[in-house]
């Protein structure tokens, strides 16, 4: 059966109809205060980059709540913190300063997004207020916002995301036997549970 694909704006818009009128005029260039209570809430979010190929990645970040550093009505940076090194967007950011953020308060259906130019840091004074149990970044990911809007709860409220009736983890193998499964590694199964286990948490804010 041959796919019937839409290649053109005019035809997205004859399928799906015009923008609502909120939708149009939510876009914000600077942060309002209500802006700044939601990052001050919320304790993660999505970065969506791109290299200059156009090859996307998505990363997530966490923290506790408010991890995020409002720099000005303009500009923030979230820290970065220990990982596997592999630092796919920040690569990105290196080609191509456009990035994407989405962040999240638990419970909530909305989503905050933030779009706009983002910059490495590896050092500046606010990195001081970004220790986390010790631990200062090495590097902070400075972005000046170019547009920021709130996003609707549909898409929670379609998944059921919050509700922990729907929850079942126990549907897929643990993490460890997903690695062992698909990954060339020298450690057994055995091992690798031991290392994703209750130590793990120990290790979060060490490099």
């Amino acid at each position: 059966m041959a796919w019937d694909e839409i290649t053109s704006e005019q035809e997205l818009r004859e399928l799906l109809g015009e923008v609502m009128p909120r939708a149009v005029t939510k876009d914000r260039a600077a942060l309002h205060e209500r802006d700044r209570e939601w990052l001050a809430n919320s304790p993660f979010c999505l970065i969506s980059t791109a290299d200059a190929d156009g090859n996307c990645d998505v990363s997530p970040k966490g923290d506790p709540a408010g991890f995020t550093h409002v720099i000005d009505d303009t500009t923030i940076a979230i820290p970065d913190r220990p990982g596997n090194r592999r630092a796919d967007g920040f690569r990105n950011v290196l080609t191509n300063p456009h990035v994407g953020l989405l962040y999240l308060v638990p419970g909530r259906g909305e989503t905050l997004r933030i779009n706009g130019r983002a910059r490495l840091v590896k050092e500046a004074p606010f990195f001081d207020e970004m220790i986390v149990k010790g631990h200062r970044p090495k590097v902070a990911m400075v972005v000046e916002i170019e547009q920021i809007f709130f996003h609707c709860a549909k898409a929670f409220l379609r998944s059921k995301l919050w509700e922990p009736e729907t929850w079942n983890p126990g549907a897929l193998p643990s993490h460890a036997t997903i690695i062992k499964s698909l990954q060339k590694v020298e450690e057994s199964l055995e091992e690798l549970e031991r290392y994703y286990g209750d130590s793990y948490k120990e290790k979060l804010y060490k490099a």
